[in-house]
């Protein structure tokens, strides 16, 4: 036989067996259906989660690791968190309260200025024995684990420890193929949510030309026992530190006696200053003389772990053709406070509106996700997200900062008005007004 009949023999043969390998490859692979993916079981998908499963919405979520599991964080919740809970189901809210042992109420911060004079501001003015915190405290190891035990639903499916190994669009469709354990599966949805992260998977594949936000700020956690001189109403605590401007040290209480202690502070100002953080937020401790005598006789627990923080300080596009998303992974970190956690359930519910809509009119184009969820996003935390970018610019100057914390020491009807621009986001807008600070200057 001429060598160039064998040659085709064997390339026909070759491609047989290729086609046989990817049928049994194909045979093994367990196929999915259902109505939307969601990548990630932390907040952002819990709060997407929570409400599909009140539409009665069918989704599968996948989550690379397995719950309990710490996240760094924070750890403070604001009133924006505990309202998205409550409209989940009230009686979470009240679970939390109740459970001081895990979440404790926060009832106010403290500011403390650059020259160390600090300006205790209540979260709520007129409170009575009836009053129900507006916030509160939780290691998120805690908190995750509470949030993603409350998404088992007959309408939520959830693949843990699982890792995805490819995402597409096919047939006006998302398919994401992954394996759990020594299982492959490959899932199909008209929509997929990512709800992973400051560096979502999700974010890289659709938005392949709009990656810029790299974490444009970064921070540093630690777990503290035994501080002294903690508020007795369990105020938050930010210390806007000369050498940490525009960033701050931040003390939060915890439940048990223990405290949450990190820095935070722009990328770039790191990288300017050449700061190492970590020995900046020790040096403070050790050496700032209103922070040392409190960690005197204080023990570190753990770690000092640090993360990115994607910083909501220009509008990003939340969604696409098929997609859309959530919490970090579509850069929604207040500028200002720092605060993920609120904002995560926050757009997870927002986004599960927009899911509702777009199931309903089976239209899951850009241009109608636009619309419908990124639109609303902007709309209802824009303007906060807008104020909190402003004044942290506005922390870079010290003496500005000393100049409104000295006036409002002095003038209890000055506290009482910034007291109610944090926790009335129009009125928050005022500080980020020049108008705002003559009417400080001049006592009006």
């Amino acid at each position: 036989m001429p060598r160039g009949a064998i040659d085709s023999i064997d390339k026909i043969n070759a491609l047989k067996n290729i086609a046989v390998y990817s049928h049994l490859s194909s045979m093994s692979i367990q196929q999915l259906h259902t109505s939307v993916i969601i990548i990630g079981a932390g907040p952002a998908g819990a709060g997407v989660s929570f409400f599909l499963s009140k539409y009665q919405v069918p989704h599968i979520v996948i989550e690379k690791e397995t719950f309990p599991r710490d996240k760094v964080c924070g750890d403070a919740c604001s009133g924006k968190t505990a309202l998205v809970i409550k409209r989940a189901n009230p009686d979470w809210l009240t679970e939390i309260l109740d459970d001081e042992g895990r979440f404790l109420p926060s009832w106010g911060i403290t500011f403390v200025a650059p020259n160390g004079r600090p300006l205790d501001i209540p979260f709520t003015a007129n409170r009575d024995k009836d009053t129900i915190a507006p916030g509160f405290t939780v290691p998120r190891l805690a908190l995750d684990h509470f949030l993603f035990q409350k998404m088992a639903t007959p309408y939520c499916t959830i693949y843990q420890n699982a890792t995805v190994s490819n995402m597409e669009t096919r047939g006006g469709k998302v398919v994401v193929d992954f394996t759990q354990d020594e299982t492959a599966y490959s899932v199909t949805a008209p929509l997929i949510v990512g709800a992973d992260g400051d560096k979502s998977m999700v974010r890289k594949h659709f938005l392949s030309e709009n990656t810029d936000p790299k974490t444009n700020a970064v921070g540093l956690r630690a777990y503290y026992e035994g501080i002294t001189c903690l508020h007795k109403d369990n105020f938050i605590e930010l210390h806007f530190l000369p050498e940490l401007l525009p960033g701050y040290l931040w003390i939060f209480p915890l439940p048990n006696g223990m405290a949450n202690v990190g820095v935070g502070i722009l990328s770039e100002v790191v990288r300017k200053k050449k700061i190492n953080l970590r020995e900046q937020m020790l040096y403070a401790i050790e050496n700032n003389p209103q922070i040392a005598p409190r960690f005197a006789n204080a023990m570190l627990a753990g770690k000092i772990q640090g993360w990115g923080l994607p910083l909501a300080t220009q509008r990003q596009p939340l969604s696409g053709h098929n997609f859309l998303l959530t919490g970090d992974a579509a850069c929604l970190i207040d500028p200002f406070s720092g605060e993920g956690i609120g904002n995560a359930l926050y757009s997870g519910m927002l986004a599960a509106d927009a899911i509702k809509q777009a199931l309903e009119q089976n239209n899951f184009s850009a241009s109608f996700l636009k619309t419908a969820y990124d639109d609303v996003v902007h709309k209802r935390l824009g303007d906060e997200l807008k104020t909190s970018a402003t004044l942290q610019r506005l922390c870079k100057y010290p003496w500005l900062f000393n100049f409104v914390v000295n006036k409002a020491s002095k003038s209890v009807s000055l506290r009482n008005t910034i007291s109610c621009m944090f926790t009335d986001t129009d009125l928050r807008g005022q500080l980020s007004k020049p108008s705002f600070y003559l009417k400080v200057l001049f006592n009006r």
